[in-house]
């Protein structure tokens, strides 16, 4: 079997299946929804505030208490995000960045825990007064 050049080698895609996530970091970032997946459960947010590896914009996983229909694209909200990261080995790390120029360390997941819609309409309202 040919392999297609930009195939990635099998150790590579083991380290990445096999990354193992470490304790969840919450954090807490404001931003707004830009999409909703309702059959997936899961929404792609813009960020203020970066995550660790340079992001503002993220896919968060919606905990069952959180309807993906009650979630409004635009509107500001602050998300309580627990973030999970698995570091890849070195080798990975080093095929990545030389053979595919993918500037990668780890593997981020983020799981919302809470959304608050924020009051930013009533901020602009008393200032046009």
């Amino acid at each position: 079997m040919v392999k297609k050049k930009d195939e990635l080698p099998d150790w590579v895609l083991d380290d990445i299946k096999g990354a193992r996530f470490a304790k969840p970091e919450l954090l807490t970032r404001t931003g707004y929804i830009l999409e909703v997946y309702m059959a997936d459960k899961k929404i792609d947010a813009q960020i203020y505030e970066a995550v660790e590896d340079g992001r503002h914009i993220i896919t968060l996983d919606l905990p069952k208490n959180v309807k993906p229909a009650d979630c409004q694209t635009g509107a500001v909200y602050e998300f309580a995000i627990n973030m999970l990261k698995a570091p890849l080995a070195k080798k990975t790390v080093e095929f990545l960045k030389n053979e595919k120029e993918i500037e990668m360390s780890a593997i981020y997941q983020f799981e919302l825990q809470k959304l608050t819609l924020m009051d930013v309409a009533s901020d602009n309202s008393e200032s046009e007064e």
